[in-house]
């Protein structure tokens, strides 16, 4: 079975247009065993699923995927990582710091390398710096690592995931040419990326990666008033009462479209997400095989009217920031 696949830009690559998002893997919301993360994969691989984004920030994530691509014998799937920044944790929301302090030089090499010995491959399709802040600019060692890698043959791709919704972060980046893709928050309540950043990708011949599309599982339509989440889950900080409340209302405002336009919320929530043609592929957390299912059944639902995408994302849009609670401090997720 083949989902649905476009065309990596600046390659003959082709990828599905959802990408296995490997946060889930790390267990920062549910708490799965190997054996049930590996399954996921395959699962999604079997499926048509050939695209599978993870990190050196993602606590085990690149173990699994290396375990899943040495002993899996289909299609081999497009691998993007990230390099991971200096410090402890990966959520790291507050001011940036200067980009060679965060990637010092020599950093990002031995990130890459040690992606690579995870992953159990030689070379990766794509390498992302992780949290890229738009006071960076072009300097700094990072991209010019980066293209000494891709020179020697251990990476195909360069790219960039920026770390919140201030999509402008990426604007300077996109305009230089320097880099094949990147990663950038877009959904329903949050298509900002539409206005500017996606279009410039488009002219330039940048891919764009799509990611929160479920807003953390809130556009999965799970959120109820009394819902209370285990220690550990980032969800308990990212829905607090007071925004969990707004949130419920918003999404009530969406059923209006359920079912003419899509099977439920997190159909539509996708769909949304795959009408415009600048998104390349749409990152879904799939670590849980009947929730992956569920999303890659979506595929064969009919697209989104155009009209019906303009309405949602003029009318819809809300600009808020889940991780504006969020900071990293002695390894515990705090508000």
């Amino acid at each position: 079975m083949n989902s649905n696949r476009t065309r990596f830009i600046n390659s003959d690559k082709q990828v599905s247009e959802l990408c296995f998002g490997a946060w889930g893997l790390s267990g920062i919301f549910e708490k799965c065993s190997e054996q049930d993360l590996i399954r996921s994969v395959v699962n999604c691989l079997n499926k048509g699923i050939n695209f599978i984004d993870t990190a050196r920030d993602y606590g085990d994530s690149e173990h699994i995927v290396g375990k899943v691509l040495k002993q899996y014998e289909g299609e081999k799937p497009f691998i993007s990582t990230k390099i991971q920044s200096r410090g402890p944790g990966m959520l790291r929301w507050g001011m940036p710091r200067d980009v060679n302090e965060v990637f010092p030089k020599g950093w990002v090499t031995k990130s890459a390398e040690e992606s690579l010995r995870q992953l159990q491959l030689e070379k990766v399709d794509l390498m992302q710096l992780h949290l890229y802040w738009a006071n960076w600019g072009l300097d700094g060692y990072w991209m010019e690592e980066l293209q000494e890698l891709k020179e020697c043959g251990k990476i195909d791709h360069i790219g960039i995931s920026i770390p919140d919704h201030r999509h402008e972060n990426a604007l300077v980046m996109a305009s230089s040419g320097l880099v094949d893709s990147i990663q950038t928050i877009v959904n329903i309540f949050d298509p900002y990326a539409f206005d500017s950043l996606i279009p410039l990708c488009q002219e330039k011949k940048i891919a764009v990666l799509a990611r929160c599309v479920l807003d953390q599982g809130g556009l999965s339509g799970f959120l109820t008033p009394e819902m209370k989440f285990e220690d550990g889950d980032l969800r308990k900080v990212l829905f607090s009462k007071e925004i969990r409340e707004e949130y419920i209302e918003r999404v009530k405002a969406l059923e209006q479209y359920i079912p003419t336009y899509a099977s439920n919320l997190t159909s539509l929530a996708i769909k949304f997400v795959l009408a415009h043609p600048g998104v390349t592929s749409a990152l879904i957390s799939m670590h849980i095989e009947k929730y992956a299912n569920e999303n890659i059944a979506v595929l064969q639902e009919e697209p989104l009217p155009e009209s019906v995408f303009q309405e949602i994302r003029m009318h819809h849009r809300w600009l808020k920031n889940l991780f504006n609670k969020v900071y990293w401090s002695d390894g515990i997720y705090q508000e």
